[in-house]
């Protein structure tokens, strides 16, 4: 029988694998060419033809959602990606060497958190040119200072330990310490950072791709085609519902596994 806390763990890698799957198979398989136009069934509802219905260009809307799960899982991940690699450098150097070097690094985390993550974001998009890059840049150094103060944080704690000190006292380099015994230790909570983040990223490109700053055509992206079905919402309603469905779905999977992974980790602790 599932336990109780085990049921956000479990609803978030059913969400998880089966929008990754979705994405997997439409590298090689939509029901219909997400660009290709067709005057002539624009604004068609739900049918066994087009089970999502079309959009104002006669597009299929799955068809598009599915191409847009592409968009949605590169810049989540590179922003990922970006956001791990650095702050794992920062996060680590602050919490191993301490000192002078941490007050420097953590001042520099304290600016890159003294601006609201999405205007940070909006900031950098705007000042380069929108389009994919940039928008995962944007991401990937707002995620920045999440990692670096739990890797941090998780690195003084464990240094402590005895048998971190016992390898300091053998005589063991720093880099061996950090990567052979810290940082295996933490893989947990950095799971955890990693999953809330990845869902934080694919909300804020869905956001800023709404405004028009994010991912531009021909790129697919969910949050342009929300921009597009706004219009639409009375007359079409199942334009917006199933697009915003999806981005809902993807953002509350990602949580619930971060939150399964925390809660996973505790029941062990």
């Amino acid at each position: 029988m599932t336990k109780p806390k085990s049921i956000p763990l479990f609803i978030g890698i059913s969400l998880v694998v089966t929008i990754s799957i979705t994405m997997l198979i439409s590298f090689f398989y939509t029901p219909y060419d997400p660009n290709e136009i067709h005057s002539a069934s624009r604004l068609s509802s739900p049918s066994a033809e087009h089970l999502f219905g079309t959009d104002n260009f006669g597009r299929d809307i799955l068809s598009r959602i599915m191409e847009g799960s592409q968009t949605a899982f590169l810049t989540g991940f590179s922003a990922v990606s970006i956001g791990l690699t650095v702050g794992l450098v920062i996060g680590a150097c602050a919490g191993y060497f301490e000192g002078w070097l941490d007050e420097l690094l953590m001042r520099f985390v304290d600016a890159l958190l003294a601006f609201p993550g999405i205007l940070l974001a909006i900031m950098l998009v705007s000042v380069f040119e929108p389009g994919m890059g940039s928008t995962i840049v944007a991401l990937g150094i707002m995620s920045i200072p999440t990692f670096a103060r739990i890797i941090r944080g998780s690195i003084i704690q464990y240094k402590k330990f005895d048998f971190v000190q016992a390898s300091i006292a053998k005589g063991a380099g720093s880099l061996r310490i950090i990567f052979r015994h810290l940082l295996p230790n933490i893989t947990s909570p950095i799971l955890v950072a990693a999953s809330l983040s990845f869902s934080g990223s694919v909300l804020a490109e869905s956001g800023l791709s709404y405004l028009g700053l994010g991912v531009q055509p021909p790129d697919p992206s969910w949050g342009r085609m929300l921009k597009e079905a706004q219009p639409y919402i009375t007359s079409a309603p199942w334009y917006v519902i199933t697009t915003g469905l999806v981005i809902t779905l993807m953002v509350l999977g990602f949580n619930l596994l971060g939150d399964g992974i925390r809660d996973s980790n505790d029941n062990r602790a």
